[in-house]
């Protein structure tokens, strides 16, 4: 379980791919605080540490998540958004994520504004997933608020601080980034389904 507030930028240092698998090698200031057998959520997506040296972490990615997430488009020296799985007896800050990346998104625009900046996402919606203005999403593992919402896009407003603290300064047009749902829409839409 995670908040979606990013504790740190970490930076791909080594990709090797391995039969159908992903290991993913991350550079950063939490690496000396971490064990293996950990959940970390890597933009978003929930993986378990299974290597580490005095300044990098190892994690796996397999298939199923290659193909679901954006993971299998990381480049060695891109920064990655990190957060350690959130403590029972902490605030809960974001919203709640578990780390489970429901799809991808495309960035269609992006609007630098006057103190802040402005995303639009378009997602496949024919997978059942929606947003709400003013309900919770979360991009690359940073729980944002909905701005504007329809049937296949949104858009988020970005603050200063996540915009110079996470992976977002580096998204223009055509990147994709991980989308999860809020938890309790994915249950009431499925609901509404039946």
């Amino acid at each position: 379980m995670f908040t979606g507030i990013i504790e740190t930028l970490g930076k791909i240092t080594d990709l090797r791919a391995e039969h159908g698998n992903l290991h993913i090698t991350v550079e950063s200031a939490i690496t000396n605080e971490l064990k293996i057998d950990q959940s970390v959520a890597h933009n978003g997506v929930c993986l378990t540490v299974v290597g580490l040296t005095d300044t990098t972490h190892t994690v796996t990615a397999i298939e199923e998540t290659l193909n679901k997430t954006s993971l299998g488009h990381l480049k060695v020296g891109e920064p990655v958004n990190l957060e350690r799985c959130m403590q029972m007896n902490a605030r809960l800050d974001g919203h709640i994520v578990q780390g489970h990346v429901d799809q991808t998104a495309i960035c269609t625009k992006y609007t630098e504004l006057d103190g802040s900046w402005e995303y639009t996402f378009q997602y496949d919606s024919s997978i059942g997933n929606v947003t709400v203005e003013k309900g919770s999403i979360c991009v690359n593992g940073i729980s944002l608020t909905v701005v504007n919402s329809g049937p296949n896009y949104f858009s988020v407003a970005i603050i200063p601080y996540t915009y110079e603290h996470t992976n977002l300064h580096n998204v223009r047009e055509g990147s994709v980034v991980n989308l999860e749902f809020d938890i309790i829409g994915k249950y009431v839409a499925r609901l509404m389904n039946r």
